[in-house]
């Protein structure tokens, strides 16, 4: 995204919306990725973020981050690609390896626990994701998911427990 201008924006405007484009951009396309498990798609969905971010960008009042702020709007995206008749029709299986690049490579033990995680029910993958691969803490994910913090932490509780039956064999 070069270049992210617009007729009305100050500079400043536009150089801090490049600084959130440029800062953001890899977790939310790792995050999008995850949840529509659909490359192109994912950028889409991206791209929708930026697209809905730019044209609030004087509406955010920084209550929140700006990482919550832009995941929340990801998140919506994503619920809004997934409702779609197309998504419901292609299939999206993934493996790790089709996982846009990690600043590190995965282990045989991270690959086996991500492709755990992406069979998680929606609302605990949801949780994980934030909580683990976005580094979010459990209020900004409270925030962005628009639950409260109780209700987190027992989505991550709950995905512990299954994600550790699941590995340890026991099946739950």
């Amino acid at each position: 995204m070069e270049d992210v201008q617009g007729p009305d924006r100050l500079p400043e405007e536009n150089e801090a919306f490049e600084r959130l484009v440029n800062q953001h951009q890899p977790a939310l396309l790792r995050y999008c990725y995850l949840y529509l498990r659909d490359q192109e798609q994912a950028r889409d969905a991206v791209q929708e973020t930026f697209f809905k971010a730019y044209r609030g960008w004087r509406s955010f009042r920084g209550e929140s981050g700006e990482k919550t702020w832009l995941m929340k709007i990801a998140l919506r995206t994503c619920h809004d690609i997934r409702k779609s008749a197309w998504f419901r029709h292609v299939d999206r299986r993934i493996t790790p390896d089709d996982l846009p690049p990690a600043s590190v490579p995965f282990t045989a033990e991270e690959e086996s626990l991500i492709t755990q995680v992406m069979q998680l029910p929606p609302k605990l993958r949801e949780a994980v994701l934030l909580y683990y691969y976005q580094s979010m803490n459990v209020n900004e994910i409270a925030e962005t998911l628009g639950i409260s913090h109780s209700s987190v932490s027992d989505r991550l509780g709950r995905a512990r427990k299954k994600l550790r039956a699941v590995l340890e064999g026991r099946d739950s």
